[in-house]
């Protein structure tokens, strides 16, 4: 990784200077882990802790801060965190290098790639499908036929894109991840036998969507499976066939959203989040980890529990239902005093 100096780094962040400015740092690491020639940051009192004994060369501070080492360098900020965010976006994040395509990778007469697009090994590009500028297939990859993957896209290792599906600029699916699977539609005849419906829809994935690692997101039986702009889903999430979600909602991992179920706009979905099929979700609503969602929640807020509640009222019932032990015990209490009381009027 090449070297940059602190005054460049400062001037990126619009931070001040503590120490040798001229310094050169060759990587960012955590306060805890930090080597010499490595930027660090401080932003929470709970790291703290990691201040005297680190070895980092230099670390983003808030303004104020109490420099009490003078064998570092410091960049005072008005907030550290978003500052080195900063820094990691601009300058060392990784660049995935990838280019050309491979000969061990097989592109379909009627594909097309456009210009400045790489393909890696063992990658298949299907019949009929356009491939943006700037895009990075990675090996092993799989991309059905009549894809489209548009401009700046990043697909990572082992990855299936099934027939159809749309997939917009900036998008980065990561390894293992499947969009286009058929969605789980049966019906059973008069002897109980499952009978496959034809899941002939597709999969849209809008601008600067971002899917984790082994997620699945289905097909559509008729129509599109909508992944909107801005979603962020985490690794080990299945969205099911018909789904639509809003724009810049974040679904975190083990969630799982069933059939032609609808989630609004800048929505939150924590971990392990159940949606049960058929229902909408509100824009602005956030849902706690392990909620379990049976009906539609229209009204923005925050909800938990299984099934799940305004959050203040799952809260109670949470602490009632934590408190059963004490209740039976003191019931038990009064019974025996009242039964006492009988015996004593008798």
């Amino acid at each position: 990784m090449n070297s940059i100096k602190i005054k460049d780094i400062a001037e990126l962040i619009n931070g001040s200077i503590t120490g040798d400015q001229n310094m050169t740092i060759s990587n960012a690491a955590k306060i805890e882990d930090a080597k010499e020639g490595d930027l660090t940051f401080l932003y929470a009192d709970a790291y703290k802790k990691f201040f005297a004994a680190t070895k980092a060369s230099a670390i983003i501070v808030k303004t104020g801060f109490d420099k009490s080492r003078s064998d570092i360098v410091y960049i005072e900020v008005p907030d550290p965190n978003k500052a080195f965010i900063k820094v990691l976006l601009t300058i060392f994040a990784p660049k995935f290098p990838l280019s050309g395509i491979d000969k061990t990778a097989y592109v379909d007469p009627s594909a097309s790639v456009g210009e400045n697009s790489a393909i890696g090994k063992n990658v298949v590009i299907s019949a009929g499908c356009k491939i943006g500028k700037n895009v990075r297939i990675f090996h092993n990859t799989v991309i059905g036929e009549n894809t489209v993957i548009d401009d700046d896209s990043l697909i990572f290792q082992n990855v299936s894109v099934r027939e159809n599906t749309k997939i917009g600029k900036r998008v980065i699916l990561h390894a293992g991840v499947v969009v286009g699977s058929d969605g789980f539609g049966y019906v059973t005849d008069d002897k109980g036998v499952y009978i496959k419906i034809p899941q002939i829809g597709n999969v849209v994935l809008e601008d600067d969507v971002e899917i984790g690692a082994n997620t699945t997101i289905d097909r559509a039986a008729l129509g599109s499976t909508v992944i909107k702009h801005g979603v962020k889903i985490d690794n080990l999430v299945q969205i099911a066939h018909n789904v639509v979600i809003g724009k810049d909602t974040a679904i975190s991992a083990q969630t799982g959203v069933s059939g032609s179920s609808i989630v609004g706009d800048n929505c939150i979905l924590a971990g392990q989040v159940g949606l049960s099929g058929h229902i909408e979700i509100g824009d602005r609503v956030i849902l706690a980890a392990q909620s379990g969602v049976s009906k539609s929640l229209p009204k923005a807020g925050i909800y938990f529990g299984s099934p799940a509640k305004e959050r203040l009222a799952a809260f109670k019932i949470e602490a009632h239902i934590r408190n059963i032990g004490d209740y039976a015990d003191r019931i038990k209490k009064l019974e025996n005093e009242l039964n006492e009381l009988k015996k004593n009027i008798g």
